[in-house]
Protein backbone atom coordinates (compact mmCIF):
# COMPACT_ATOMS: atom_id res chain seq x y z
CA UNK A 1 0.00 0.00 0.00
CA UNK A 2 1.10 3.71 -0.75
CA UNK A 3 -0.69 6.67 -0.02
CA UNK A 4 -0.34 10.39 0.49
CA UNK A 5 -0.46 11.55 4.27
CA UNK A 6 0.59 14.79 5.72
CA UNK A 7 3.09 15.41 7.55
CA UNK A 8 3.64 18.55 10.20
CA UNK A 9 6.53 19.46 11.50
CA UNK A 10 6.47 21.11 15.41
CA UNK A 11 8.61 22.87 17.08
CA UNK A 12 8.94 22.13 20.96
CA UNK A 13 10.91 23.88 23.73
CA UNK A 14 13.49 21.62 24.78
CA UNK A 15 11.73 20.83 28.21
CA UNK A 16 9.69 18.36 29.60
CA UNK A 17 6.03 18.25 28.97
CA UNK A 18 6.10 20.18 25.48
CA UNK A 19 5.65 16.56 23.65
CA UNK A 20 2.73 15.76 26.10
CA UNK A 21 0.91 19.37 25.57
CA UNK A 22 1.39 18.65 21.96
CA UNK A 23 -0.03 15.39 21.39
CA UNK A 24 -2.84 16.18 23.82
CA UNK A 25 -3.98 19.14 21.94
CA UNK A 26 -4.25 16.95 18.74
CA UNK A 27 -6.29 14.05 20.70
CA UNK A 28 -8.54 16.84 21.86
CA UNK A 29 -9.38 17.19 18.69
CA UNK A 30 -10.28 14.02 18.11
CA UNK A 31 -7.27 13.32 15.49
CA UNK A 32 -5.35 10.25 15.36
CA UNK A 33 -1.45 9.88 14.98
CA UNK A 34 -0.45 7.56 12.24
CA UNK A 35 3.29 8.14 13.11
CA UNK A 36 5.53 10.86 14.27
CA UNK A 37 9.30 10.66 15.47
CA UNK A 38 11.10 13.60 17.88
CA UNK A 39 14.74 15.15 17.39
CA UNK A 40 16.77 17.27 19.51
CA UNK A 41 18.25 19.65 17.20
CA UNK A 42 19.80 23.15 17.81
CA UNK A 43 18.46 23.44 21.35
CA UNK A 44 15.38 22.62 20.46
CA UNK A 45 12.50 19.73 19.90
CA UNK A 46 10.99 18.92 15.93
CA UNK A 47 8.10 16.49 16.68
CA UNK A 48 7.29 15.38 12.93
CA UNK A 49 3.55 13.72 12.96
CA UNK A 50 1.59 12.02 10.63
CA UNK A 51 -1.41 12.52 9.63
CA UNK A 52 -3.94 10.99 7.49
CA UNK A 53 -5.54 13.46 5.30
CA UNK A 54 -4.87 17.15 4.72
CA UNK A 55 -8.00 18.30 6.83
CA UNK A 56 -6.75 16.32 9.50
CA UNK A 57 -3.31 17.79 9.46
CA UNK A 58 -4.72 21.31 9.33
CA UNK A 59 -7.06 21.18 12.16
CA UNK A 60 -4.23 19.93 14.09
CA UNK A 61 -1.96 22.35 13.15
CA UNK A 62 -4.46 24.96 14.32
CA UNK A 63 -4.86 23.26 17.73
CA UNK A 64 -1.19 24.07 18.20
CA UNK A 65 -0.61 26.85 17.14
CA UNK A 66 -3.45 28.22 19.00
CA UNK A 67 -1.69 27.02 22.56
CA UNK A 68 1.55 28.73 20.95
CA UNK A 69 3.36 26.03 18.98
CA UNK A 70 5.27 26.72 16.14
CA UNK A 71 4.12 24.34 12.85
CA UNK A 72 7.29 25.29 10.51
CA UNK A 73 5.57 23.27 7.77
CA UNK A 74 2.90 21.02 6.38
CA UNK A 75 4.01 18.55 3.58
CA UNK A 76 2.77 15.95 1.86
CA UNK A 77 4.41 12.58 2.23
CA UNK A 78 4.35 9.24 0.82
CA UNK A 79 3.93 6.38 3.61
CA UNK A 80 4.51 2.69 2.05
CA UNK A 81 4.14 -0.55 3.76
CA UNK A 82 7.76 -2.29 4.64
CA UNK A 83 8.74 -5.55 5.25
CA UNK A 84 9.89 -6.33 8.81
CA UNK A 85 13.22 -7.62 8.17
CA UNK A 86 16.99 -6.73 7.24
CA UNK A 87 17.05 -4.64 4.12
CA UNK A 88 13.19 -3.97 4.11
CA UNK A 89 14.02 -0.60 4.61
CA UNK A 90 17.01 -0.72 2.36
CA UNK A 91 14.57 -1.71 -0.92
CA UNK A 92 12.51 0.97 -0.22
CA UNK A 93 15.58 3.57 -0.33
CA UNK A 94 17.16 1.97 -2.99
CA UNK A 95 13.94 2.65 -5.34
CA UNK A 96 14.00 6.20 -4.60
CA UNK A 97 17.49 6.82 -4.70
CA UNK A 98 17.20 5.05 -8.38
CA UNK A 99 14.84 8.35 -9.42
CA UNK A 100 17.67 10.37 -8.41
CA UNK A 101 14.91 11.67 -5.58
CA UNK A 102 16.34 13.46 -2.62
CA UNK A 103 14.90 12.22 0.55
CA UNK A 104 14.28 15.18 3.03
CA UNK A 105 13.40 12.83 6.24
CA UNK A 106 11.63 9.47 6.89
CA UNK A 107 10.83 8.08 9.98
CA UNK A 108 8.51 4.86 10.85
CA UNK A 109 4.31 4.90 11.39
CA UNK A 110 2.32 2.71 12.97
CA UNK A 111 1.90 -0.52 11.39
CA UNK A 112 5.23 -1.31 9.66
CA UNK A 113 4.98 1.58 7.39
CA UNK A 114 7.40 3.65 6.52
CA UNK A 115 7.27 7.88 5.73
CA UNK A 116 8.99 9.78 3.16
CA UNK A 117 9.31 13.22 2.65
CA UNK A 118 10.94 14.52 -0.42
CA UNK A 119 10.86 17.56 -2.80
CA UNK A 120 8.93 15.67 -4.73
CA UNK A 121 6.58 13.31 -3.52
CA UNK A 122 5.36 12.18 -7.12
CA UNK A 123 8.61 10.68 -8.06
CA UNK A 124 8.56 9.31 -4.93
CA UNK A 125 5.38 7.07 -5.63
CA UNK A 126 6.33 6.19 -9.25
CA UNK A 127 9.93 4.70 -7.65
CA UNK A 128 7.52 2.86 -5.47
CA UNK A 129 5.48 1.34 -7.76
CA UNK A 130 8.55 -1.12 -8.86
CA UNK A 131 7.53 -4.62 -8.09
CA UNK A 132 10.87 -4.86 -6.08
CA UNK A 133 10.91 -1.58 -4.65
CA UNK A 134 9.10 -2.92 -0.96
CA UNK A 135 8.76 -6.49 -1.90
CA UNK A 136 5.13 -6.04 -0.32
CA UNK A 137 2.40 -6.85 -2.77
CA UNK A 138 0.01 -3.92 -3.15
Amino acid sequence: MQATFYDLEIVLQDKPGTLAKATEAIAQEQINLEGGATFKCGGEGIFHALFKTEKDATSAKKSLEKIGFKVREQTPVVVTDAEDKPGGAAKIYRSIAEQEVNVNFTYLATNTRVVIGADDPQKVTDALRSPTSTGVRR
